[in-house]
């Protein structure tokens, strides 16, 4: 793999990820006159869920559903340049132009109103923008076991990068596919999130996995894989290095998690080999979600990774997927019982969605 880094107008990096190390250089030049970024993050502690909770204004303004010929994730064109300045790419990561949490942030520690009970501080952190491929009209679920592996290097590389950005805790690498996932640019890319402090879930994961390691000295993550290798019930595929299965007690209509056989504590740990194997195990999971409906299914994907500098020897890497489409035509909304006290109700039985994904091969 060939990288390169260079810079877009307004001085934001951009690094292009090339699958042949003989690639053309790129030397194309941002020729846009753009303003500098303005980011004006800032995070306050909820004083009573004791959960940071970002703020970020300026992100009211951004991008939202452009024409396809003004796509901003598409290489650029004569007359019509993108955030990328190439005419073509492979992969491409760039920092995003309307952040939820940015490096320039100024501001120091404070309280709201100056009252002492809700702690302030500016949202400094890193987001990035990771473009999947060139090709407007496709999918991850299009690309080749080639072009995963260059995508999941490119995660693990800019994970390397965000975990020495000072004041970040957690690197979050995630794709969102889909209008009623609440996508406005459709172009196939995810993102990546610098974290200035760990996620409310993965601090309650790891809570969990440090008293089951307590307990039963061993982490809680590898008994579940164990248990459902064992059963067999819920797995809908397998390789030599990963397994897919719906969670035993799964939130959505439809819900997988993608496991390494081996813990890990994030993308950077695994091997050539399980970079590998992810790629193809992948691709027939996202190609049973698009079969499912026989329709392009909505869904988020999540990585799970220990964060930064704390209890990393709890973590155990694996990719969350879910769908809030519990039906061709149907969304599962979000009600009372889940937004208001977070207590999950789901219309299907782990073991139906299993079955479904299963039939969907």
């Amino acid at each position: 793999m060939k990288r390169t880094v260079r810079q877009l107008a307004d001085g934001r990096e951009i690094i292009y990820f090339d699958e042949r190390p003989d690639a053309p250089a790129r030397e194309a030049v941002d020729t846009r006159d753009l303003p500098p970024v303005a980011a004006t993050s800032e995070i306050r502690l909820d004083p009573l869920a004791g959960e940071w909770v970002a703020l970020a204004a300026h992100r009211q303004t951004r991008t939202y559903k452009p024409p396809t010929d003004l796509c901003p994730l598409c290489p650029s064109r004569p007359g019509k340049p993108s955030e990328i300045p190439e005419a073509d790419y492979d992969v491409v990561v760039f920092e995003n132009r309307f952040p939820s949490f940015s490096e320039d942030v100024s501001g120091s520690p404070s309280t709201v109103d100056d009252m002492g009970l809700v702690p302030t501080a500016p949202g400094r952190g890193r987001c990035e923008v990771v473009c999947f491929t060139s090709d407007h009209d496709g999918s991850f679920a299009t690309l080749s076991p080639q072009r995963v592996r260059t995508v999941v290097d490119a995660w693990a590389d800019r994970t390397e990068a965000l975990s020495i950005v000072e004041g970040v805790e957690q690197v979050f690498p995630f794709e969102n596919r889909g209008e009623e996932i609440g996508v406005t640019l459709h172009h196939p890319h995810g993102q990546i999130y610098g974290y200035p402090f760990v996620t409310p879930k993965t601090r309650r994961m790891l809570e969990v996995a440090r008293s089951y390691q307590e307990k039963h000295g061993r982490p809680v993550l590898g008994d579940v894989l164990a248990a459902e290798r064992k059963s067999g019930t819920r797995v809908i595929a397998e390789s030599e290095h990963w397994t897919a299965f719906v969670p035993p007690a799964a939130r959505w209509p439809v819900h997988v998690l993608v496991v390494p056989r081996r813990q890990v504590p994030d993308i950077p740990a695994l091997t050539s080999g399980e970079r590998d194997d992810f790629a193809r195990l992948y691709l027939d999971v996202l190609g049973r979600f698009d079969r499912l409906y026989d329709r392009p299914l909505p869904y988020i994907a999540s990585w799970n990774q220990a964060p930064v500098r704390t209890e990393r020897d709890l973590g155990w890497l694996h990719l969350e997927l879910f769908s809030i489409l519990r039906a061709r035509d149907k969304l599962k909304y979000l009600a009372g019982s889940e937004s208001g006290m977070g207590v999950w109700i789901n219309d299907a039985t782990p073991e139906q969605i299993a079955d479904r994904l299963r039939a969907a091969a």
